[in-house]
């Protein structure tokens, strides 16, 4: 049998094997991506057109036979989720593939000229495929094929994708194994069923990896995968991995990664390494290890990679310890620290776990240096600390508790025990804010004064009760008539007074404020009003008016007895109006100042008869009214 055919038989032999061959992802251990294909990113929602693909690019939305690529669907077809976004991790500016089917089925995406494959290795192809429709309709049915050199290696289909949410992204995989002669691989991607109602598409992260055993690492024999370290502490950590069969004749690379790729480790080409930190730097190192088969180590295409070990070296947290300042004996103090996860605090006859303890009822003991060690996620500590000053209590005093003073008085307030002195309230006062201000109050006033140390105080009390001057007012002066009696209006103030009215003749009792008074003449009364702080007088004057007697009758016919009408005592009042009037009411008689009547009407004399009159002497007594018969 010839090459050629040997070969062509090989061929039919590894298609007829595909078609029984089920899709299936790696179950062991990936390397890095040979091939990763995300369509880029960008700013704008729709990305440039690609060259995998003899489909139409529009920059929109794209109908049957045509694609695009862009961010989201949003403002796409409305018979696709508006919300769908494209499937790299942690990569919001990354494109996808959109895929409108086209009517008839064919190649939609082909990748050719994939030439950094290893011969004789494993590996695992992937891409994720999501089936973009809102409701029901044609469902995407896709077939990948692997070839090598144009010859078909591996083909699986995804079968129909149903419709499902916005993030039904679905990862679908094959393994393969190239040949020994692998040459150029080519992908091709073709749609099963045919567009029009339906049969839209995504696609995104199309992967060519390494595929070798199970890697199962360890730091210092723990199932953790991470370490912490402190900065400035050393240690050894043992790496150590356990590898699967799969490979004929393994071979081991432990890798660091500097920041930008995975560099290999010198020597460290066993299951196990050891690595050493002396006096530790902050920072973040990873390491792994890879495995391949003995002639493909040297090939980073060939080699699959364990999970990340990680050894954080952490710094020390920056603590920083205070308090609530200078106190004083008996009140609390506030403790204060930041900068950690978890706090121990250590101080004279003190200790607390909280980040914010309270000293409460500190004494003089209580001062001094209070340390705080604070620690973070990772178990680094520093320190801090932070001093309290305790100050004594106030011993305060002052020269009075109280004192009594008349309206006029002053009298001096002191106090000591302190550095500094506030008096409140203000008033009356010569200085506020000295130990000994003069005090002036007007009324009786309690001063409190702080007595301070600068941090510390203490509050005392002088009560200054203000006597109120005595004041007289003996009330507005008086008139009566002869024989009547007037009650004196007379007022006192003051506190603790006592009054006696002066004279006492004619009073009924000269020790009452409102005395009745019934003197025969005119006289003054003078109020004495007396408290122990002063004496006050006042004066009232009361006017005696002789008794108003009025005759009936009087003769004026000349013979010299009873010829005219006298009123007693009309001339004590200043100017008293009479007027006389007939049984008619005619006025037949009127004057002021009026000694006596002649019985005459303007010159003229009137006949017998009864006449009326009416007597007006002044507006502290009423109007007198009567008859007088008139006989001649």
């Amino acid at each position: 049998m010839t090459y050629t055919i040997r070969k062509y038989l090989i061929a039919l032999i590894l298609i007829f094997s595909i078609s029984e061959i089920n899709a299936q992802v790696c179950t062991g251990t990936l390397g890095d991506p040979v091939i990763n294909i995300d369509f880029d990113r960008g700013t704008s929602n729709i990305g440039p057109q690609i060259t995998e693909t003899n489909y139409f690019y529009v920059a929109g939305n794209p109908n049957d036979g045509q694609y695009t690529i862009v961010k989201s669907s949003a403002g796409l077809n409305g018979g696709w989720h508006q919300n769908i976004v494209n499937h790299t991790p942690n990569d919001p500016n990354g494109y996808m593939m959109l895929v409108n089917a086209d009517y008839n089925k064919g190649i939609f995406y082909q990748k050719t000229n994939i030439n950094n494959l290893c011969p004789n290795t494993t590996y695992e192809f992937a891409a994720w495929v999501i089936n973009i429709l809102r409701g029901s309709g044609i469902k995407p049915n896709i077939k990948f094929t692997i070839e090598n050199n144009g010859i078909p290696i591996k083909e699986f289909s995804t079968g129909d994708i149903a419709e499902g949410s916005a993030n039904n992204w679905i990862k679908y995989g094959t393994i393969f194994t190239t040949p020994t002669n692998v040459g150029v691989i080519t992908l091709k991607m073709t749609n099963e069923n045919p567009g029009g109602s339906g049969n839209d598409l995504a696609l995104d992260d199309i992967t060519f990896r390494a595929c070798g055993p199970t890697i199962a690492t360890s730091i210092n024999s723990s199932t953790s995968v991470n370490a912490d370290l402190c900065v400035g502490q050393s240690a050894n950590y043992n790496l150590t991995a356990s590898v699967s069969s799969g490979y004929n004749d393994p071979v081991y690379q432990w890798q660091l990664f500097n920041g930008t790729i995975w560099a290999d480790i010198s020597g460290a080409n066993a299951t196990q390494t050891t690595i050493n930190f002396n006096n530790a730097i902050v920072g973040t190192y990873k390491y792994r290890l890879s495995v391949a088969e003995r002639p493909n180590i040297n090939s980073p295409n060939c080699r699959t990679s364990s999970a990340i070990l990680t050894i954080n070296v952490n710094d020390k947290p920056a603590p920083i310890a205070s308090n609530s300042g200078i106190a004083c004996v008996g009140s609390n103090i506030q403790l204060s620290a930041s900068g950690g996860t978890s706090y121990s605090w250590a101080g004279p006859n003190f200790t607390s776990t909280l980040q914010n303890p309270i000293i409460p009822n500190v004494n003089i003991n209580s001062a001094g240096t209070y340390t705080v060690t604070v620690f973070n996620a990772a178990g680094c500590f520093n320190t801090s600390q932070t001093d309290v000053q305790v100050l004594p209590v106030v011993i305060a005093s002052t020269n009075i508790t109280a004192a009594t003073i008349c309206g006029s008085e002053s009298v001096a307030l002191e106090a000591s025990g302190g550095s500094s002195y506030t008096w409140l309230p203000v008033d009356g006062l010569s200085n506020p804010n000295i130990a000994n201000p003069i005090a002036s109050p007007k009324l009786t006033t309690t001063y409190k004064v702080s007595v301070s140390n600068g941090t510390c105080s203490v509050t005392k009390e002088i009560t200054i009760t203000v006597l109120k001057n005595a004041s007289a007012n003996a009330g507005e002066d008086k008139k009566m008539l002869f024989g009547q009696s007037v009650t004196l209006n007379g007022k006192a103030t003051g506190d603790n007074v006592t009054y006696l009215w002066s004279p006492s003749n004619y009073l009924d009792d000269p020790t009452k404020l409102n005395p009745i008074a019934t003197p025969p003449n005119d006289i003054t009364y003078t109020l004495t009003v007396q408290s122990n702080c002063n004496v006050s007088t006042d004066e009232v004057f009361i006017k005696v008016y002789p008794k108003i007697e009025i005759p009936n009758t009087f003769t004026p016919n000349g013979d010299g007895i009873n010829d005219t009408w006298n009123i007693p005592s009309i001339s004590a009042f200043d100017k008293p109006m009479l007027k006389v009037v007939n049984r008619n009411g005619q006025l037949v008689y009127e004057n002021r100042n009026i000694q006596s009547w002649d019985g005459k009407s303007n010159g003229k004399n009137l006949p017998t008869g009864i006449y009326y009159y009416t007597l007006y002497l002044n507006e502290d007594f009423k109007i007198y009214s009567g008859w007088v018969f008139l006989s001649r």
